[in-house]
């Protein structure tokens, strides 16, 4: 059994630890909830169980269609062993309907489909509001290699063909999500998490959401919103023996 050692860090979601094995660490998941780069604060109960569920779901399927993760084995409730990655300074989100920051920049009233998905890029900066880069940007900061900006897009896009249709069988529409990535033995792998904290998930027959936008604009229900899609990610998991 891997033992939990020293706590590295401390994040908005998670709590990180060393192991008794140097390759790998825990992500602890929590319950505290932030928005609008931490200015907004408070507690979605049960929400680290949820999301180191989901996210183990979510891993396993990205696996077993050919993408490479950090995911080793969820040890708990909310306790998912990984490999430790040296993680890259830039966030790749994937949109495929405009909604929030989108919908406002670009002028699209929220729910407009998008005509293909669009690709963005953010620098992992909570002091300078995680602002957009390209890929000069990118290249300017050395955050990552050409290669690597490449590569991460075109996992981006193959993760969101899986989830995609996955969460279509469920009755869900993604609308967007958000990726972090690091290296492993000088390997791109996918790290971080999957989860209604890093996605937008809307409901295909009423349109509610079932996200963190819920807590956000303070809509209520928001722990009711993090169980359904639970409910349904374990449902069909089960039915294809990934959970």
């Amino acid at each position: 059994m891997v033992q939990k050692l020293e706590q590295i860090y401390e994040g908005k979601a998670k709590k990180i630890f060393t192991t008794d094995d140097p390759e790998a660490i825990i992500h602890e998941f929590k319950d505290d909830a932030t928005a609008f780069d931490g200015k907004k604060k408070g507690q979605i109960g049960g929400k680290g169980l949820v999301n180191a569920q989901i996210t183990t779901a979510l891993f396993q399927l990205l696996e077993n269609q050919g993408v490479r993760t950090h995911f080793r084995k969820l040890l708990d409730d909310r306790n998912m062993l990984t490999d430790r990655l040296d993680m890259l300074a830039v966030e790749v989100i994937v949109r495929n309907i405009a909604a929030g920051s989108l919908a406002k920049r670009l002028g699209y009233e929220e729910g407009t489909p998008l005509k293909k998905p669009i690709i963005e890029f953010c620098y992992k900066r909570d002091d300078l509001g995680d602002p957009f880069l390209n890929e000069d940007h990118i290249e300017e900061l050395g955050a990552a290699t050409k290669e690597q900006v490449a590569e991460m897009r075109e996992t981006g896009l193959k993760v969101n063909d899986v989830l995609r249709r996955f969460f279509d069988e469920l009755g869900i529409t993604l609308i967007d999500f958000k990726l972090e990535f690091g290296l492993k033995d000088g390997r791109l792998v996918l790290g971080d998490e999957i989860s209604p904290d890093s996605c937008r998930l809307w409901d295909k027959a009423t349109g509610e959401k079932l996200d963190k936008d819920r807590f956000r604009r303070d809509l209520g229900k928001v722990e009711e919103a993090y169980q359904e899609v639970l409910s349904r990610v374990k449902g069909i998991a089960k039915e294809v023996g990934n959970f």
